[in-house]
């Protein structure tokens, strides 16, 4: 079950390591402290970073697809986990309707939906798939690889309430992250769940805000340790109005890079990292690995080639890019079979359920490898997280490595809920 991993385990990341383990009953404590004051988003994935010196989120996703990469050996904790969440929101809930992407043509795709079908069928409710698709006008039949099948029904909409024919859910679950804008048909629900709320939706939602709100988590949880931020936290800045087609505004974003560039070396320079900094330009708002290049030098924007800001300038379902985050780039070591791996946290609630590593052979330390042609290794999270093993020497022990990822998963997770809060359109204001 385990992996095999290759890793630059230098300096910081062992005693980090170490200090996450000893300090367990104290993080443990602190995250619980935080969830009575905070709500959890519904379901969350986060991508890592381990650099060896520093461990780092670098993507938080609202509305995780993958779940078909977990190992049937997650799911109980999968299910354990939804049951938790949905008697938290509505306990006498029986309908779940469930609302994938509209792309579902996409087999690996079909089979996450299928596996959270199975986790939230398994945790009691009756699951049925909508779709926000007009094409669809009665129930269509997809078939999957392994011969079973999903039945996607067309939405039927009355004034307050969403449903399917004879179905009436009480809780609605998007798996759809609203790339292309809010439906009409998903507003102004006032009688049912939807889950997550619109808000955290690419329509509404921008990465320079989670960041913030990661910064804001990442030093309470520095000072609990006693530890500087920065080793669990990718620097970030925020560039708006930008066209990558006429090129207006890249000479604000060429200075921003030389900026965060500048602060990385600084670091660098005060913990010994020999490593030449780059920082990640990625579309503030929007997924699946796209509009995002690595710079290792703010020269690089003055002659970028029309096919990079080709690709730069649009996301997915066709959105074009104004805004920009530029991190700083946290390099992964982690290596399965010599690919170039990262690990990625799966929760539901404010419980780690499982998670993979993302592989790329073709890509190196410094790239997004979400990208075609990625493969995904599950963790051995069949041990459990939440049981790291004592007395073992840093970086020898799998469950501890990832309890260490789940804390960070964790902390990723709570700043999304201050996120979320923030930007909560009907948030009430006390005065």
């Amino acid at each position: 079950m385990v992996p095999h991993l290759v890793t630059a385990l230098n300096g910081p990341i062992n005693e980090l390591e170490q200090r996450i383990l000893e300090s367990m009953p104290a993080i443990e404590r602190w995250f619980r402290l935080e969830w009575m004051e905070h709500t959890p988003p519904f379901y969350t994935s986060v991508d890592i970073r381990n650099a060896g010196y520093k461990l780092a989120p670098v993507d938080t996703n609202l509305f995780p697809g993958g779940f078909n990469n977990l190992t049937p050996e997650m799911l109980p904790l999968a299910v354990q986990a939804a049951m938790a969440a949905i008697e938290k929101i509505c306990p006498e809930a029986k309908n779940l309707l469930l609302i994938p992407e509209k792309h579902t043509r996409n087999m690996f795709y079909l089979m996450n939906v299928q596996r959270l079908m199975q986790i939230f069928s398994q945790a009691g409710l009756n699951v049925r798939l909508g779709t926000l698709d007009d094409a669809i006008t009665e129930p269509t039949a997809l078939q999957l690889p392994d011969g079973s099948e999903l039945v996607l029904e067309p939405l039927l909409r009355t004034p307050r309430r969403l449903g399917l024919k004879d179905f009436d859910p009480c809780t609605i679950l998007l798996n759809n992250d609203l790339s292309a804008g809010i439906p009409d048909v998903l507003k102004n629900l006032h009688e049912q769940y939807l889950l997550p709320p619109l808000h955290a939706g690419w329509a509404v939602r921008r990465k320079s805000h989670h960041f913030q709100s990661y910064e804001e988590v990442a030093k309470k949880f520095a000072k609990l340790l006693g530890m500087d931020p920065w080793l669990i936290n990718p620097m970030f800045s925020h560039c708006g109005e930008v066209d990558w087609q006429d090129g207006a505004g890249l000479d604000q974003v060429q200075n921003q890079v030389d900026a965060l560039l500048t602060k990385i070396r600084r670091k660098h320079k005060e913990y010994g990292i020999n490593e030449k900094p780059f920082v990640v330009v990625k579309a503030d708002n929007g997924t699946y690995g796209m509009g995002i290049m690595t710079v290792r030098d703010a020269k690089e924007l003055e002659d970028v080639s029309r096919r990079t800001r080709n690709k730069m300038g649009v996301v997915k379902d066709g959105q074009a890019v104004s805004e920009l985050i530029i991190q700083e780039g946290v390099p992964t070591y982690e290596r399965v079979n010599e690919a170039v791996a990262e690990p990625v946290v799966y929760m539901i609630d404010r419980y780690v359920v499982g998670g993979f590593y993302r592989i790329h052979a073709d890509r190196g330390i410094d790239e997004n490898l979400n990208a075609p042609g990625a493969s995904f290794v599950p963790l051995a999270f069949s041990e459990s997280h939440h049981l790291p093993k004592p007395g073992v020497r840093p970086g020898a022990s799998a469950p501890n490595r990832f309890y260490m990822y789940g804390v960070i998963g964790r902390l990723a997770m709570l700043a999304a809920s201050y996120e979320l809060e923030a930007t909560d359109p009907d948030a009430e204001v006390y005065e």
